[in-house]
């Protein structure tokens, strides 16, 4: 008693001075964070909107990887409309109008809707001088297959079929430069266009039962995951498309690119954070103020709570540099947990009443809080081995929220709440010992044996239905009006986009070309088949590999040009002048180097499919890499293409879905490993806790034990409780459960150590857990009805075992016995 009154003598100037220097610490560390915050959001978003950013690096060749992200930089900045209507005019004139109207908005980098002037000629004249090596296929079977004896009359016919076939469009070649169509032929089977389109007045038309549709291409002049971006794109369109109603109310339009669905996305989570964060903190808020009838206390609590989250928020920001849909959403909820440690100071200081001293009190729930907020963290720390992104951001900001909500209480509050509570709930306190004391009698003591037993027993069968879906649709949600409307448009242009690849890699890019030719002579002998694939895109059809041109020029020497003198006579008889056919004839005999994939990068028009073409992914070695990408890949088919990419050297088929879909497997059977590592250690720490002068040894492990088992129950509760509802479990599931384990091994710990303290009111004690099991299922239960089905599985995992959990936790208190002893 003695230093209790030495402490209240001490000089109230050095009080006051130390209370002010705290005070003037912490404020400035909110105000550091905050200018910190709004520096980075007064810039340029630092919200992450980009869906691929969930995902790991999942494939084992880095090359696969480069592929992905080329992909879909290349995808990434395009937007595609469609403007639909059964007129054919009025789709036409919509359509023209709707591109100058988004034109002159300049929410993009251009518009494309009437075509701009383009001779087809010039691509048939980057490849005119490299014709005597480029065959189509039907051409190459038909002279290799040819007998030397016929040859002569294979080519009369040829020939006479090319002067008098019917003139036509598209890729044409002069008579003169190709006599017998052989390069016209090859030109034709270009990837140039899908079949669904067809120019018709400069515009890309595509014609379904009595509906026109037209289509518009338009860029973005930023990236499509910027906020500034996708807010000028959707008040572009919004405005483009009322107009558009107005003049034409009979058409309608359909838009798809990732510019959409990351504005969806970023909006919905806005509303999310909105919700959850605004009725996360209502909820809280009453329930605080109907316990402590304090408004002061409240206005505490959340100035703790604010520090950890802004602290958070500055600290992710400054370590991932990007804030994810995610993290913004799990933050919000992140309120709930971070008030648990201020809600325990309360407790101890309305328990004290007029015998308060702010330091005494903040010693009094050190312990109780160090505990806690050493399970906690374990809990997060283990997401920081999960190679997703968005995960490890969760974590840290989890992890920095908590530790700062923790100090703000043990060194903020105690020179915030320096005077004696006036009032104290003795009633509610009272009512919540009463029903501490009967339901610690039902469930605790050596029933507590009893209760595990049957709850193990009742689980069981649960756990036995338990079924896993690691589908990585659990992770991303995309609008389903977003995806009806792209689907809109792949049915109208005909082309399917397809998220599965091949990856052809070699040492030189005469290797990579010669593998590629190799895939795709594979691909086509699938036609006709069960596995077929619905063509295929390919930077071959595009430049063959050197081999290939010689192998076709030798053909023509061979079949074509061994007689020169009867070729002649056959092209002077079909009416060719003498001067055309001796210079087509010195063409062949003059040396032309093969066509190289760098020559047909140089021509603008192949800009739409250079994504095709790697180029040199690893300088150190040299080695160059492209990509085939198949359409009409199904489940049926997919076994086939990647059969036959592990029979061809260098070839490897990279399907993002299923590779994420397989960590998404390996990582929840870890998870469960995890959780078991989790648990003994959380069941150590608590042991080596209570092994302490007020337990004797003979119930140090049986402390540790008790304090555990409630959390242990509730896990095995929740994992049964998705049993019984046929609920499959995802990787999401396993890692909320070891949130679980974190946070709600709080409760029976708040207990024990509330028993532990000679001075405690049980009772008010009992009041503050109830009280911060509230708040934090408030919080995380509200992820449960998130809109994104990863933090969907989350908080129903929480909510479902933190309640479980709060329920069991007096099981982990010492019988009557011990606590009088």
């Amino acid at each position: 008693m003695r230093d209790v009154r030495d402490t209240r003598k001490a000089p109230p100037q050095r009080s006051a001075k130390q209370t002010w220097g705290v005070r003037a610490a912490w404020l400035l560390l909110a105000l550091a964070a905050s200018l910190y915050c709004a520096w980075r959001f007064a810039g340029p978003s630092p919200l992450q909107t980009d869906l691929l950013a969930l995902l790991p690096a999942t494939e084992a060749d880095p090359v696969a990887e480069n592929a992905v992200d080329t992909l879909a930089s290349a995808l990434g900045d395009r937007t595609v409309l469609l403007v639909t209507s059964n007129d054919d005019t009025h789709a036409k004139a919509a359509a023209k109008q709707l591109g100058a109207s988004l034109q002159k908005s300049g929410a993009f980098g251009s518009v494309t809707a009437e075509l701009p002037p383009f001779d087809l000629a010039q691509i048939a004249a980057l490849y005119l001088p490299y014709r005597f090596g480029l065959l189509a296929p039907v051409d190459r079977a038909a002279l290799a297959g040819g007998a030397a004896g016929t040859s002569s009359t294979t080519l009369r016919d040829t020939l006479a079929q090319r002067i008098y076939s019917p003139l036509h469009g598209g890729l044409s070649t002069p008579l003169a430069d190709d006599p017998f169509g052989w390069l016209e032929r090859w030109l034709g089977g270009l990837p140039l266009a899908t079949s669904n389109l067809e120019v018709e007045d400069n515009l890309l038309v595509a014609h379904r039962g009595a509906a026109t549709s037209v289509l518009l291409v338009a860029t973005l002049p930023g990236s499509a995951y910027e906020t500034k971006t996708q807010r000028a794109v959707h008040a572009a369109l919004a405005q483009s498309e009322s107009a558009l109603r107005q003049a034409f109310p009979d058409v309608s339009v359909a838009r798809t690119g990732a510019v959409f669905y990351a504005e969806s996305a970023r909006s919905a989570a806005e509303r999310e954070v909105h919700l959850i964060g605004v009725a996360s903190l209502c909820g809280i808020a009453l329930l605080m103020l109907w316990v402590f009838r304090s408004p002061r206390l409240l206005l505490l609590g959340f100035v703790s709570t604010a520090l950890g989250i802004v602290c958070a928020l500055a600290v992710t920001l400054l370590v991932f540099g990007k804030l994810h849909l995610l993290t913004l959403v799990f933050g919000a909820s992140l309120i709930g947990e971070a008030v648990d440690y201020s809600i325990q100071y309360f407790v101890v200081y309305l328990g004290a009443q007029r015998d308060w001293d702010a330091r005494r009190g903040a010693r009094t729930v050190r312990p109780a809080l160090t505990v806690a907020l050493l399970t906690s963290l374990l809990g997060y720390a283990i997401l920081m081995w999960v190679p997703f992104p968005a995960l490890k951001q969760i974590a840290c900001f989890a992890m920095v929220g908590i530790t700062t909500a923790f100090a703000s209480v043990l060194w903020l509050l105690p020179a915030l709440l320096t005077r004696a509570p006036k009032r104290s709930p003795q009633r509610v306190f009272a009512g919540a010992a009463r029903l501490l004391s009967l339901w610690q009698r039902a469930i605790g003591g050596r029933r507590a044996w009893y209760v595990a037993a049957l709850l193990l027993i009742v689980a069981l069968p649960g756990w036995l239905r338990l079924t896993s879906d690691d589908d990585i649709h659990l992770l991303i949600q995309r609008d389903a009006s977003l995806v009806a409307q792209e689907d809109k448009v792949r049915d109208a242009v005909g082309v399917d986009n397809s998220a599965q690849f091949f990856v052809v890699r070699g040492d030189t890019p005469e290797a990579v070309l010669q593998r590629t030719e190799a895939l795709g002579a594979k691909l086509d002998a699938l036609d006709g088949t069960a596995n077929q694939v619905g063509g295929y895109q390919s930077v071959t059809q595009f430049v063959p590999s050197a081999k290939q041109q010689g192998e076709d020029r030798a053909l023509l020497a061979q079949h074509v040009f061994d007689d020169r003198a009867a070729l002649r006579a056959t092209l002077l008889r079909a009416g060719f002048k003498d001067e055309v056919a001796d210079a087509w004839l010195a063409a062949f005999a003059q040396a032309q180097p093969p066509l190289t994939v760098a020559r047909w990068l140089a021509a603008s028009w192949s800009q739409p499919y250079r994504h095709l073409w790697l180029g040199e992914v690893d300088a150190a070695t040299h080695e160059y890499a492209a990509v085939v990408i198949p359409q009409g890949v199904t489940p049926r088919n997919e076994p086939a293409l990647l059969a036959l990419a592990q029979r061809l050297p260098g070839v490897a088929f990279v399907d993002k879905a299923a590779s994420v879909s397989k960590l998404f497997g390996a990582y929840r059977v870890d998870s469960g490993w995890w959780l078991g590592g989790a648990l003994a250690l959380v069941l150590v720490l608590l042991t080596l806790r209570y092994a302490s002068k007020e337990v004797s040894s003979r119930d140090r492990l049986r402390g540790g034990i008790a304090t555990t088992l409630p959390v242990l129950l509730a896990i095995g509760v929740t994992l049964a409780v998705f049993g019984y509802a046929r609920v499959p479990l995802n990787l999401f599931n396993w890692l909320a459960l070891m949130l679980v384990l974190g946070v709600g091994a709080n409760y029976a710990v708040f207990l024990r150590e509330g028993c532990l303290r000679a001075d405690a009111d049980l009772g008010a004690v009992w009041t503050g857990v109830l009280l911060s099991a509230a708040t934090t299922l408030l919080s995380f239960g509200m992820l449960a009805m998130s809109a994104m089905p990863a933090l969907k599985s989350f908080g129903a995992t929480l909510a479902l075992g933190i309640a479980v959990a709060v329920l069991l936790a007096p099981i982990g208190m010492p019988l009557e016995s011990r606590r009088a002893a």
